[in-house]
């Protein structure tokens, strides 16, 4: 099996995030381009991102494990700045390579997780990854314009999404992040 293109520069850094995940259950999933690359269309991306369903309370033992995978805080004060906006900012020692780890909590990160899914990246590497309904709900979120074309790419991919799926969740958090055309800006993009 080859690897997705656009995860080639990113093997050792996922392996040992992939390990960390498991040191925690499996209780989350790699997200953002990487995820893109590997579902949708290889894309360049700078760094990993990951969500963890973990609390703040948590913090000291993630660091204390991902420094065990090679994993160290990328910023001073890592843990505080965890703390107050729910992402750790870390790099992978030997690659450099960034990694932003989320801490989810809402019932909608719950899901993400319960519905993932384990992609079989080569004969050595399995990674956990969102559904891609889950996956473009996400990047509705983000909302910048790279995060439209990773929608674009995974809506052509799979031209059988939940839809409903992704409209009621995209839906739930206009109101939140006070984007009215929230939906309306992505719902073109399904066939």
């Amino acid at each position: 099996m080859n690897q997705p293109k656009g995860i080639e520069p990113f093997f050792e850094p996922l392996e040992s995030l992939q390990r960390l995940l498991s040191r925690f259950g499996d209780r989350g999933v790699i997200i953002g381009g990487t995820a893109v690359s590997v579902l949708g269309k290889a894309r360049y991306t700078e760094d990993i991102d990951a969500m963890f369903l973990l609390s703040t309370q948590d913090i000291p033992h993630l660091l204390k494990a991902a420094k065990e995978e090679g994993i160290e805080p990328r910023i001073e004060n890592a843990a505080e700045f965890a703390k107050k906006s729910r992402v750790l900012l870390l790099k992978h020692v030997i690659t450099n390579t960034n990694i932003d780890i989320s801490l989810g909590v809402l019932p909608f990160e719950q899901e993400i997780v319960e519905r993932s899914i384990v992609y079989q990246v080569d004969a050595t590497l399995q990674i956990r990854l969102p559904t891609p309904e889950d996956l473009i709900i996400l990047k509705a979120v983000a909302h910048r314009p790279k995060d439209m074309e990773d929608i674009r790419i995974l809506a052509d991919k799979y031209p059988n999404l939940d839809t409903a799926r992704i409209e009621q969740w995209v839906k739930s958090f206009v109101e939140v992040l006070e984007m009215p055309a929230l939906w309306d800006d992505i719902a073109g993009l399904f066939k």
